[in-house]
This record gives C-alpha cells, structure tokens and sequence, in this order.
C-alpha cells in the first residue's frame, strides 16, 4: 500500500520504506502510523511481507514476516526491496538522497538488515524495539533513530540499549546533535511494552526531514 503526493511523477520526492513487525500487514501499519499525514511531500510505502518463521514466536512461520539475516530464505525480501525502489525510481520521480526505511519489531530487524546490506541507497534509518544482531559488525556509519519502550518484555531494553551504545561507537558517539562523523543518533525511549508508541512518529519524520543523503 502507498501514498502518492500529487506532483511525485514531476517533483522529485522523499521515499519512506514502513516495515510492520511479525504477523502484522500493511494494512494494519498504514491505518495506524499514517505518515503520509506527517510528510504530505514524500511517497510513503508500506510492503506486505509474506509467512515467515519468526526469532522470538512463531517458530513455524504461520504468519507474515521478514527474513532476518543475509542469505536467509534467499534473500526473499532483500530482493523485494531492490524491485520495489527500482520500480518507483522508474514510475516516478525520486530524490536519491531522501530514501529512508522505518520499522517495529521484526520489521525493525529488517530495517537494520537494510542497513547492514543496503545502507548506500538510504539516508537514514529509524527502526523500533528491535536489534540488529549478527549483522552489526556489518553495519556502516549513518544517521538513525532508535525506538523503544521501557518495559518491552520481548525485544528485552537491555538488548536494545546495548544495540544503541554500538551504533554510538560505529557513528563515532552520535547525538541529537552532529556527530564526528556526520551521522547523528537519536534514541527515543518511551514507557510502555512492546507495541509502537503512536506519538514517535512525528519524532521519525522530523528526524527525517532533517537528514539527506550527501
């Protein structure tokens, strides 16, 4: 599902990548992050992923998901995202220094998998409750913002802090503010369990709006 601005074939636009986490649809995430109501500007996509053996539940994979490291299940969805911004980059007009990718939960794994293997076509990243794992070692220096909530009892916020502390040492300690390396870092904590605190999204897109590709 997607939202279009009305000049995107003649106005190069942002592009925002939204992920939902595991047994969730684009549906569900569209009707309740409703970015495009934040960002009237940028094309705002929400994939639909397909039934996937989750890490933490769902070990039999009856509900949809995202593949969680390179070269697992093929790179199903690494080879969905290559198509889907190909396909906009032909239908429409897109700025290549403003595509960003947000996600919760399994969809914040695949954002920072997106990261970790794609990070040259983003500006910058803002996954929630969510960590990157084995593939940190693979991620590069870049801008991000990290959601999470005080009591998740999934994603555990030790796990989640932890992740943080990494990317401050892979952005070389990144604020709010710039970091040495031009890639700052915002982690946004919230009380609360696993599920997405609505109020974040206009901390991302504002985040957003101030970051571009160099």
């Amino acid at each position: 599902m997607v939202y279009i601005p009305e000049f995107a074939e003649s106005i190069a636009s942002p592009i925002v990548f939204v992920f939902h986490g595991h047994g969730g649809t684009m549906r569900h995430v569209m009707a309740s992050r409703r970015l495009e109501r934040l960002w009237l500007e940028a094309i705002i996509v929400y994939p639909q992923g397909l039934n996937t053996p989750g890490k933490l539940t769902d070990k039999d994979g009856q509900r949809p998901g995202w593949h969680k490291g390179p070269g697992d299940m093929n790179d199903r969805d690494l080879h969905f995202f290559d198509v889907m911004l190909k396909s906009f980059r032909t239908d429409f007009k897109i700025n290549n220094r403003r595509v960003y990718a947000t996600g919760h939960s399994n969809g914040g794994g695949f954002t920072y998998l997106l990261w970790a293997t794609r990070g040259d076509q983003f500006a910058a990243f803002a996954p929630s409750a969510a960590v990157a794992g084995r593939i940190v070692s693979l991620l590069k220096p870049k801008p991000a913002i990290h959601i999470m909530r005080e009591q998740d009892p999934l994603v555990k916020p030790q796990w989640q802090k932890l992740m943080c502390k990494q990317i401050m040492r892979i952005n070389d300690w990144a604020t709010l503010y710039p970091s040495k390396t031009g890639n700052p870092f915002v982690l946004y904590s919230h009380p609360g369990d696993h599920t997405y605190p609505s109020m974040a999204d206009e901390v991302v897109v504002n985040f957003f709006k101030t970051i571009n590709k160099p």
